[in-house]
């Protein structure tokens, strides 16, 4: 017969408590004196993950407070329409400066409409306070947060956060106001840095000179987003900058999303040979036949995912088979408009490590789910 729940050790109740919703562990914390202490245990709350919405009323006070000091990596998710769950965010955010040398990483998730003329004040400034307190903070990503951030956010971090080894800044904000003298600052005060994401108009060939430096640590991944119109009006990165980082990090991946802001001539600027691109999401309001066989030409090599947003032709149709036939290396394909049955059959027949794919033969209603390969 199994041990008794209640003489099982600290550590297993601990490992028990770490999968439970946060009201749960709040219900297990009062059962007895063990159980309340196997709840406070630095294990369970190491990777921890809050949704504002529901888990959190009359929880921060004083049950959760008492377990901040533990929480290495927080995942954070509210709504700004409401509320109560806004509120929530900021003061855990708030509390979390107040006490936070163990943070690690911090992950906001906003889910919702934002209210117009929302600019999110309340939320940044406790993002501000947490980069200003937490020295030790190594990931930190804003990419799901609706409003635009700026050169303050980016120098706090920074000032503050030397260690940092990730920062995501390619949010869904309709501006962009992180400059590009302010990456800059960013890359000379974290050497560690490995992976960040940004919008376009925020990077330069000084930036990509910096990282291609001698004495650099391995850079990774270089997310862009390209859907702003400071974007649009970027300065061109050459191709010989982006040859000369590739050849510093032979492992860089670059992420690319090009949305429609951009017209044709812009989407020429930034597609370049030399970049290794690895993720492509191609929204474009005009032409894609060109962008997609530009990636066959130059990207058959690194390219491993494809999203492609545009009206259904036999042109483009053409082009997806031509990188299929060159793209083997292709571990997903999204296409949302309907394609020909001959499209399926060439990532079928030629992309032997495809994992997922949306190629629909037919209209569906929406959201189009993908296709898993098992």
């Amino acid at each position: 017969m199994g041990e008794p729940v209640d003489k099982l050790p600290e550590e297993v109740l601990a490992l028990i408590f770490r999968d439970l919703p946060l009201r749960d562990r709040a219900v297990a914390a009062r059962v007895c004196r063990a159980w309340a202490a196997a709840a406070a245990n630095s294990t369970v709350w190491s990777d921890t993950s809050i949704s504002c919405d529901c888990e959190l009323e009359d929880l921060l006070p004083p049950y959760l407070s008492s377990c901040l000091d533990h929480i290495h990596n927080l995942r954070l998710e509210y709504e700004p329409s409401k509320k109560p769950s806004r509120g929530t965010a900021t003061e855990l955010l708030t509390a979390l400066a107040s006490r936070a040398p163990r943070l690690r990483g911090l992950r906001l998730e906003c889910r919702g409409e934002k209210p117009l003329f929302d600019a999110g004040q309340d939320i940044l400034g406790a993002v501000h306070a947490v980069c200003g307190a937490a020295h030790q903070l190594r990931h930190l990503d804003l990419r799901h947060l609706p409003y635009t951030l700026d050169d303050t956010l980016v120098l706090k971090a920074a000032a503050g956060c030397p260690e940092l080894r990730s920062l995501f800044l390619d949010n869904h904000a309709l501006v962009n106001s992180v400059q590009p003298t302010s990456v800059l600052k960013l890359l000379e005060a974290c050497p560690h840095l490995r992976a960040l994401g940004l919008h376009l108009a925020s990077m330069s060939r000084a930036a990509l000179e910096l990282l291609a430096a001698p004495r650099r640590s391995p850079f990774a991944l270089l997310a862009l987003r390209c859907a702003c119109p400071e974007d649009a009006r970027a300065s061109p990165l050459s191709d010989e900058a982006w040859a000369t980082l590739r050849c510093r990090h032979p492992g860089l991946e670059v992420e690319l999303e090009l949305e429609p802001v951009l017209p044709e001539e812009a989407v020429t600027r930034i597609l370049q040979p030399a970049v290794p691109v690895t993720v492509l999401s191609l929204n474009l309001s005009g032409d894609t036949v060109g962008p997609v066989r530009f990636a066959t030409r130059h990207y058959a090599e690194t390219l491993r995912a494809l999203e492609v947003r545009a009206s259904a032709s036999p042109e483009l149709h053409t082009a997806l088979e031509e990188l299929a036939a060159r793209c083997v290396g292709l571990r997903e394909i999204h296409c949302f408009c309907v394609v020909r049955p001959s499209v399926l059959d060439a990532f079928r027949a030629h992309c032997p490590r495809l994992r997922s794919y949306t190629l629909k033969l037919k209209r569906e209603p929406h959201p189009w789910r993908p296709t898993l390969v098992r």
